[in-house]
């Protein structure tokens, strides 16, 4: 994320968001890990306060957390007991290290022209036949929420685009309502995808 209102919030407020009252979002991890052989690497893009990773790696995985907030990062590490990296989207440099790419709630923040190359970073750093998990609050255009927080706010028909043409083998997006932080009704687009 760029030093903008959206990494200022997190900056500003990660003790709060990191330990809010969040419900894990069960059903869609152990359907990610289902299709991840035991013990296998996942790297987790916006770990935030760091409730899924450290769920994953009860669940035997092998996990690298990262957040792109130093602040909370820190916050996850107090949660998993193990270091988390301060890292960009844009810095991902692996190439087929991972099993899993699980990117909970935190791609949404990505400017929408810079999504085609984050998503191609993605896919280097799966090994073939690994797996993405992503979700975005649904939308038509970029815009802020009441937080100042940057999102994407795609369509579905303009997600399916983008990642169709990169290569993504056995896409399926899904829609469901749910909330955010903010308290607002949000509808949802979950991405399931395999290099």
């Amino acid at each position: 994320m760029p030093r903008d209102t959206t990494s200022v919030f997190y900056e500003e407020h990660a003790e709060t968001y990191a330990n809010r009252a969040r419900s894990l979002p069960k059903q869609q991890l152990d359907a990610f890990l289902a299709g991840i052989a035991p013990g296998g690497a996942i790297l987790e893009l916006g770990c935030g306060g760091g409730q899924d990773s450290a769920y994953m790696l009860s669940q035997g995985f092998d996990v690298t957390p990262t957040d792109g907030s130093a602040e909370l990062a820190r916050q996850a590490e107090v949660r998993i007991g193990q270091p988390v990296r301060i890292m960009l989207f844009q810095e991902l440099d692996a190439e087929c290290a991972f099993d899993g790419v699980w990117a909970h709630a935190s791609l949404l923040h990505v400017p929408r022209s810079e999504l085609p190359d984050i998503f191609a970073r993605i896919h280097r750093a799966l090994k073939t036949g690994g797996l993405l998990h992503a979700n975005f609050k649904a939308g038509e255009a970029e815009g802020h929420d009441g937080f100042g927080r940057y999102y994407n706010y795609p369509s579905r028909e303009w997600l399916s685009a983008l990642l169709t043409k990169d290569g993504w083998r056995n896409l399926a997006i899904t829609e469901h309502d749910g909330g955010g932080y903010d308290g607002k009704p949000t509808r949802w687009l979950t991405i399931s995808a395999e290099r």
